[in-house]
C-alpha cells in the first residue's frame, strides 16, 4: 500500500546545474538595487503604511548580492584553476617524456 505513511522511495540526486552563475546573480543584485532604488522615493508612503521593510528587504538583497558576486566569482576561478591543472597534469596511461641524458 502505498499513501501517507509509506517508506519513502530512495532516488538518485541529479547532477547540479551549471550555467552562467555570475551573470545571473550580478543581474539579480542589479534588479535588488533598481527595487531600492524605484521605491526610495515613496519613503513616506511606506513609513506612513507600515511597509518600510520592503525597502530594507531591497537594500539587504542587493548589498547580500555584493557578498554573492564576491563569492560566485572566486568559485569560478577556482573551478577554471582545477580544470586548468587537470589538463596540465600527465594523464596515468602516458609515460614521462624521455630525459636528454
Amino acid at each position: 500500500m502505498t499513501g501517507l505513511f509509506s517508506e519513502p522511495t530512495q532516488h538518485e540526486a541529479p547532477e547540479p546545474l551549471e550555467g552562467p552563475v555570475v551573470a545571473t546573480v550580478i543581474g539579480g543584485t542589479i534588479v535588488w538595487f533598481a527595487l531600492f532604488l524605484a521605491q526610495l522615493p515613496f519613503y513616506g508612503w511606506f513609513d506612513d503604511h507600515g511597509h518600510t521593510w520592503w525597502l530594507w528587504t531591497c537594500l539587504a538583497g542587493g548589498g547580500l548580492g555584493f557578498i554573492g558576486i564576491w563569492y560566485v566569482r572566486k568559485r569560478d576561478a577556482a573551478i577554471k584553476r582545477a580544470q586548468a591543472d587537470a589538463e596540465a597534469a600527465p594523464r596515468p596511461d602516458q609515460s614521462p617524456a624521455p630525459s636528454a641524458d
